[in-house]
C-alpha cells in the first residue's frame, strides 16, 4: 500500500535525518542575508535573534529593506543599534525584468557583502524564522560535518488557524514520507533534492560557483532549484531537522497561507502534470483508505483501517522529527494536538489538492503574484 510506504519511509528517516546540534565555535566568516519587504511586523525579532547568535566569531548580518512601504528598515536599524555587524541596506529598485523580488534581493545582498569571495558560508534567513542562540553555529558544522554545499535546516513551522495546521505540517511531511533522505543524500540527483528557503546555509564558493541567485532569477522556488543547480554541478546537498533550534510561521491566518501557496505551489513538482499526479497520489494514499474504512466490508474495511493508520503513522513521525523530538518552546497548542491534527489528515490533503488547483490555475491566467508583485 502507498500509505504503508510512506511510513515505512517515515519510520526508516526518523532514524536516518541529520538534526543541528549544538557544537564547537565556527571560526570562518558567515554572513548571513536576510530579504524583507513589508516584514515591520517580524523584522524586530530576526535581528534581535542574529545579535544573540553565539560561537560564530565573525559573523556579519545584512538585511536588505526591498522597498518595503511600512518602515521595515527603520524597525531593522532600531533593532540592531549600535551593532556594526549589521547592515542595513535600503533598495528602492524594483526587481529585474524575469526576476523575483526575493531572488533579486538575495544577489543585491550577497553582492553589496561581497560574500562570494570569502571561503566561508552564506546563510540566508527569511524574517519570520525564529532563531536559538545555537542555531548559525550549529548550521555551519554540520554544513563543513557533511562536507556539503549546501545545507538546508527545515523549520519547526508554527501554525494558528485551522487552515495552517491542516496544511503547514504538509510542508515537512511531503517529502519526509516520500524520500528516504539515506538514499537523497548519497546521489546527485536534482530529483532528490530537498532545500526549504526559510533557511538555507551555502559554502560560499559552491553558491558562486552556480552564479548565485541568478540561476534561479524566475523560479518561484528559488530554494529547491538552487539545490538542484548545486547538484547538476556534482555538488551535494543536505536537509536536516533543525527544531528546536528555528521555527518559522510562515503565514499568518488563512488569506495569506492561500495567497502564499497559489503564488507557488504550481511548481513544486516541475510541471503541471507532475503536480497534477502527485496531487492524485496523495488522494489514493491518504483519502481513498479513510473512505473504505467508513464504508466498506470484510477485507476492504480492513484495508482501509491499516491504510488510515499509516498515514496517521506517517504524520505523527513527521511532526515529531520536525520538532526536534519534544514539545517545540515555541509552539502554542493543547497537549493531543499532533494526533487530531494527524486524525485529520485526509482533509489536509483535501487541502493541498484544492491549494494545487488553485495555483495552477492562477499560473494559467498571468495572475500569480506575491506582496503587489506579479510573479516573472
Amino acid at each position: 500500500m502507498l500509505a504503508a510506504y510512506g511510513a515505512t519511509v517515515a519510520l526508516a528517516n526518523r532514524c536516518a535525518l541529520p538534526r543541528l546540534a549544538s557544537g564547537p565555535e565556527v571560526d570562518e566568516p558567515v554572513t548571513v542575508v536576510v530579504p524583507a519587504r513589508d516584514e515591520a511586523a517580524r523584522i524586530a525579532a530576526i535581528v534581535s535573534d542574529l545579535r544573540a547568535q553565539r560561537g560564530v566569531a565573525r559573523l556579519r548580518v545584512v538585511i536588505f529593506d526591498d522597498d518595503s512601504s511600512d518602515g521595515t528598515a527603520d524597525l531593522a536599524a532600531a533593532a540592531a543599534g549600535a551593532d556594526d555587524r549589521v547592515t542595513i541596506v535600503r533598495s528602492t529598485e524594483p526587481p529585474p525584468a524575469g526576476w523575483t523580488g526575493k531572488a533579486a534581493a538575495c544577489a543585491a545582498a550577497v553582492a553589496r557583502a561581497g560574500a562570494v569571495t570569502d571561503t566561508g558560508a552564506v546563510v540566508f534567513v527569511d524574517a519570520d524564522v525564529r532563531l536559538a542562540p545555537d542555531a548559525i553555529a550549529a548550521s555551519v558544522t554540520l554544513l563543513r560535518s557533511r562536507d556539503a554545499a549546501l545545507v538546508s535546516p527545515f523549520p519547526y513551522q508554527l501554525t494558528g488557524s485551522v487552515l495552517e495546521r491542516l496544511v503547514q505540517p504538509l510542508l515537512f511531511w511531503s517529502w519526509f514520507a516520500l524520500l528516504p533522505v539515506a538514499v537523497a543524500h548519497r546521489t546527485y540527483r536534482p530529483s532528490m533534492a530537498v532545500a526549504c528557503g526559510q533557511f538555507l546555509v551555502f559554502d560560499a564558493r559552491a553558491y558562486a560557483a552556480i552564479g548565485g541567485h541568478s540561476a534561479v532569477a524566475a523560479s518561484p522556488t528559488e530554494d529547491l532549484d538552487l539545490a538542484r543547480a548545486l547538484r547538476r554541478a556534482g555538488l551535494p546537498t543536505t536537509v536536516a531537522a533543525a527544531g528546536p533550534l528555528a521555527s518559522c510561521r510562515m503565514y499568518d491566518g488563512p488569506g495569506p497561507l492561500v495567497g502564499g501557496y497559489t503564488r507557488w505551489l504550481w511548481s513544486a513538482f516541475g510541471s503541471p502534470a507532475g503536480a497534477a499526479a502527485v496531487v492524485a497520489l496523495y488522494l489514493l494514499a491518504y483519502l481513498v483508505p479513510p473512505v473504505a474504512a467508513v464504508t466498506g466490508r470484510g477485507r476492504i474495511r480492513r484495508w482501509g483501517v491499516a491504510g488510515t493508520g499509516a498515514g496517521v503513522l506517517s504524520r505523527l513521525l513527521a511532526r515529531g522529527t520536525e520538532r526536534g523530538g519534544r514539545r517545540h518552546p515555541d509552539a502554542p497548542g493543547r497537549a493531543g494536538e499532533d494526533v487530531i491534527d494527524a486524525l485529520a489528515h485526509p482533509v489536509s490533503v483535501l487541502s493541498f489538492g484544492a491549494l494545487t488547483v488553485s495555483s495552477l490555475r492562477a499560473r494559467r491566467r498571468g495572475r500569480t503574484r506575491w506582496k503587489a508583485r506579479i510573479l516573472p
